[in-house]
């Protein structure tokens, strides 16, 4: 039996925690954040057809959904607007010109612009049951991370650039026998973690730091945070090192 997206009575839930509002012009004391699952790759989906009763041999999905992504790669770089049941995409070029140019402007390359498709947007407001479960925990919180050269969040980070880390509970404190081991880093899948050696902005919801230089373009990263500043602030040194995980990875981009 194959999936059927047009059944009436298909209703999902997912659960979310209230999470302190980590927005500098944050109205209100609390965001709403949904408990993920765990995090799917291509495998991974492919891996789930027997859990929806999927006839389709897994193999066969992912080799389809490997060789789909492959050619919507070489499709949307040759110009091509990619409309699918989930996302469009399409190429964007940046930056003004007097209309004489024969090439971009210095040090703007071809965007991409992703945006999820109207069916699927409207599967979700329709089917999606939210299940409010509480408070989450008080050890604090990555929230996202803003590429400032890019504008992305929770996706790049350009090394040598200013990468701006909202949440709550972040500010770097520390006494003078944990100087090294407190601070922002940038953990791989394997290996010892750069620490990112300036940290232009210092506050408990907003972090500024620039990105190591060494880092490996293209290889992903996820943030720790390591501190003995206590949730609230206020400027209390904690006995332990608090340490932050973010959720999301960072792809190194020079």
């Amino acid at each position: 039996m194959a999936i059927d997206f047009t059944v009436k009575d298909v209703i999902h839930r997912i659960a979310a925690k209230f999470v302190h509002a980590y927005l500098p012009d944050a109205k209100k004391p609390y965001n709403l954040r949904a408990v993920l699952q765990p995090e799917l790759d291509v495998h991974g989906i492919a891996s789930k057809a027997d859990v929806y009763n999927i006839e389709t041999d897994p193999r066969v999905i992912e080799e389809g959904l490997t060789a789909a992504c492959e050619l919507i790669y070489y499709l949307t770089a040759d110009g091509y607007k990619i409309k699918t049941p989930l996302f469009n995409l399409r190429v964007r070029l940046p930056g003004e010109y007097e209309g004489a140019e024969t090439r971009l402007n210095e040090g703007l390359y071809p965007e991409i612009r992703l945006q999820t498709s109207a069916a699927f947007r409207q599967y979700i407001r329709e089917r999606v049951q939210v299940a409010f479960d509480g408070i989450a925990g008080d050890e604090g919180l990555i929230a996202e991370a803003l590429d400032e050269k890019t504008g992305q969040i929770d996706e790049a980070a350009t090394i040598g650039n200013i990468l701006t880390i909202h949440g709550y509970g972040l500010k770097i404190e520390s006494d003078e026998a944990h100087q090294l081991q407190t601070g922002v880093f940038f953990q791989p899948a394997s290996g010892v973690p750069p620490k990112a050696e300036i940290i232009a902005v210092n506050e408990p919801k907003t972090l500024k730091v620039v990105v190591p230089a060494t880092l490996t373009a293209g290889k992903e990263y996820n943030l720790r945070i390591f501190t003995m500043g206590s949730v609230g602030g206020g400027g209390h040194i904690l006995k332990v090192v608090r340490d932050l995980k973010s959720d999301f990875k960072l792809t190194a981009q020079a």
